[in-house]
């Protein structure tokens, strides 16, 4: 019997880890499924398309085009006045025609534009991706807070349930006064209006979760020992270093600054010329009353240069020069604002790891003052249930702000990785 019973809670146990949902597919899972990741993933095919339209300006254009007429003169008079002879005809036209630009001083800039608009574009889809990562840590390491909240909400209920219980016993005895057992039955219906409260937290935090991440069927099925610790820079300096690098904000604003620099030469390039190179074949059946058929080449070459058009060109110059000093101020001023992001990060992290040391120290403390202050009050040494009450909530307060320090000590170290630039699927090993 014991054989068996050691069998089904190992199968038991097989059972819940299979069905627990780690860190890491919830990560998969928001990387894989999340809408506002995918939406922007749809802008680098657009900007691979962009790019292709850029390259296509310098190739050739070629053109098939044909015309059928029909030609119906009701009147036809010579120059002596009397009338002449009419033959209707019934042109049909085809023709081919290849065009090809020479000289055109915008088009390199375009090109050069579209490159780096799709550079831009996967920069834009790293920072998408990690704040979506971000707040898919967020969630998961909430829904777990809200699960121990419940769950030592719901112990702290049990226990002042049973005090309350041996309070009336001892009351009926006379080792207490009523008022004693009144201070018990307080502090649990404290204990019960906290527990509604950690129901209604665990119920906005699933809902949060599945917003980010997707259907979770048991909110207590998510496991904290699966959060794993990804490396870190070992120093502020290094911090600062790497996210210069990597910090999507700092890549997207140097692109948009070399962007504004090649929409300045596209607005440079309209009060240039232009030159067009075209070659026309076309063949013409039944062209006139007097020849049937004719078969033409036509080469020509046009050179323009839009002179004046009423000062358009000239303000789209200057606001293209507006637009790069402004996007080279921006630049300035996220590379400054990086630094500080990094900084506070990283001082938030050591801060909260710091804490974690000391709220771990006071969750200890606690219970020990707890199960001394428990074994003499009901011993009766001496302990009121006014002392019993206060170190119930004391370990109760170490064990929730135990609960919150260790969500924001993991919080922390994704910031972090966030501000340098690396919390993305390839760092953090999402398949």
């Amino acid at each position: 019997m014991k054989k068996i019973l050691i069998i089904l809670f190992g199968s038991f146990l097989i059972i819940s880890n299979a069905n627990a949902e780690s860190f890491s597919s919830a990560l998969s899972k928001a990387f894989k499924n999340n809408s506002e990741l995918n939406a922007e993933r749809e802008n680098i095919n657009i900007s691979e398309q962009e790019l292709k339209i850029s390259k296509g300006n310098y190739l050739p254009t070629v053109t098939l085009s044909g015309s059928k007429s029909q030609e119906d003169t009701n009147k036809l008079t010579n120059q002596s006045g009397g009338n002449a002879s009419i033959n209707d005809v019934d042109p049909l036209t085809k023709s081919i025609s290849i065009s090809q630009t020479l000289i055109d001083f915008g088009r390199g800039a375009e090109l050069s534009k579209s490159q780096i608009g799709l550079e831009l574009a996967k920069a834009k889809l790293l920072k998408k991706e990690q704040d979506i990562l971000y707040k898919t840590t967020e969630a998961y390491t909430g829904l777990v807070l809200a699960n121990e909240k419940l769950n030592i909400n719901r112990d702290n209920v049990e226990l002042l349930s049973r005090q309350v219980e041996t309070d009336q016993i001892r009351v009926e005895r006379g080792q207490i006064t009523l008022s004693d057992a009144s201070q018990s039955e307080s502090s649990l219906a404290e204990a019960q209006a906290k527990l509604i409260q950690a129901e209604n937290e665990l119920l906005t935090s699933k809902l949060n979760y599945e917003n980010i991440i997707g259907s979770l069927n048991n909110p207590k099925s998510l496991d904290k020992n699966s959060i794993l610790e990804y490396p870190l820079p070992e120093s502020l300096n290094s911090a600062i270093d790497l996210s210069k690098k990597t910090n999507p904000d700092l890549i997207i604003a140097q692109l948009e600054y070399e962007q504004a620099q090649k929409d300045k030469l596209i607005a440079k390039s309209d009060l240039a010329p232009t030159a067009n190179l075209s070659l026309e074949r076309s063949y013409t059946d039944d062209l006139s009353s007097t020849y049937d058929e004719r078969e033409k080449d036509t080469i020509k070459a046009t050179v323009s240069w839009l002179f004046y058009s009423g000062g358009k060109n000239r303000a789209s110059l200057n606001k293209s020069s507006s637009i790069e000093t402004r996007s080279r101020l921006i630049l300035d001023s996220v590379t400054k604002q990086n630094q500080t992001n990094v900084a506070s990060a990283w001082s938030n992290y050591q801060s909260n790891k710091s804490l974690l040391n000391s709220v771990q120290a006071q969750v200890r403390a606690a219970e020990i003052a707890n199960e001394g202050i428990a074994a003499e009050y009901n011993s009766g040494a001496g302990r009121t249930t006014l002392e019993v009450i206060q170190s119930n909530s004391l370990l109760l307060n170490a064990q929730i702000s135990l609960a919150n320090s260790e969500r924001n000590y993991i919080l922390s170290q994704f910031n972090l990785l966030k501000s340098i630039g690396l919390l993305h699927s390839e760092y953090l090993k999402i398949n």
